[in-house]
């Protein structure tokens, strides 16, 4: 007859390592819920903020919120299969095969990202906002009506939309007319011929300039006082048959500015044939060579 024996102690020992393992995954998996609750708290009235200033619904940030939800419990996952032996060799397999899972899947969607990074950086540092009147390289300007984590879409003076991948905006020059000062320096160039008095065209141009209802005083009280004009009208310089003058107009935007300068090109046309002033037409000098038929 076969007396069957029972390990009470190994029994015990065992019983005691699940309940080690059990406690572990219930701390980890607690303080990985805490964390994520907090980072999800700071980065909604981080990006609410971001949104009043950008003056987007901040509802767009919130996959990201999920995101670093989801990053952090993977990493919670990650730390208990780690610190359970058991579970150890089955999550190298496990995470080995969705390590080229990732690696295929990120290979494949790299513009995306570069799109999403791009976009939280443009949220971060704001380079600008909806309802600013931007120029992205040499390009495309226009006013800004939406911005998303992948694209901006800009309106531009054609009333066409211009939807511009983040990428693309990051790696070029941005002209931002409205972040700070929306007023806007306006050359108004013209050139009139060597003949011509300088003196009485500079005053023409300048009195057009400052006459135009778009034309801003940004002249401090002090140079008031000193008596500088509102117009300054320079002599920049000389072409081939003409003296290239500008004068420097002020405007309230960009708008206003591109009005008041194509307004004054149309008055100067009168102004200065009324004036005698000529504008100029290229001379060239020709010079025939006879040949010498002898030779």
């Amino acid at each position: 007859m076969q007396i069957l024996s029972f390990d009470f102690s190994t029994f015990a020992e065992t019983n005691h390592k699940i309940v080690q393992y059990v406690i572990v995954a219930v701390v980890i998996s607690s303080m990985a819920v805490i964390l994520a609750r907090i980072l999800q708290k700071i980065m909604k009235v981080y990006f609410e903020r971001s949104s009043h200033v950008l003056r987007v619904d901040p509802t767009r940030y919130k996959f990201l919120r999920n995101a670093v939800s989801f990053v952090v419990f993977m990493l919670a996952i990650t730390l208990i299969f780690y610190t359970v032996p058991e579970l150890r060799t089955i999550g190298i397999t496990l995470f080995a095969g969705a390590g080229i899972f990732a690696a295929i899947i990120g290979f494949a969607s790299q513009e995306a990202f570069s799109n999403i990074i791009s976009g939280i950086f443009i949220v971060i540092f704001k380079p600008f906002r909806v309802g600013d009147n931007i120029k992205i390289g040499d390009i495309h300007q226009g006013v800004v009506e939406d911005i998303t984590l992948r694209h901006t879409i800009i309106n531009n003076f054609e009333n066409r939309r211009i939807i511009i991948p983040n990428t693309v905006i990051s790696s070029q020059t941005i002209i931002n007319s409205t972040i700070e000062d929306e007023k806007v320096c306006i050359f108004i160039e013209v050139g009139i011929s060597f003949d011509s008095d300088l003196e009485k065209a500079k005053s023409i141009l300048s009195e057009t300039v400052e006459a135009h209802p778009n034309c801003l005083d940004n002249r401090s009280p002090q140079e008031i006082i000193e008596g500088v004009p509102q117009v300054i009208v320079r002599v920049i310089s000389f072409g081939e048959s003409s003296v290239n003058l500008r004068a420097y107009g002020w405007a309230a935007n960009t708008g206003e500015g591109f009005v008041m300068k194509c307004d004054v090109f149309e008055s100067l046309k009168k102004r200065f044939q009324d004036g005698g002033i000529e504008f100029p037409y290229p001379h060239r000098t020709i010079v025939y060579k006879k040949m010498d038929d002898e030779k």
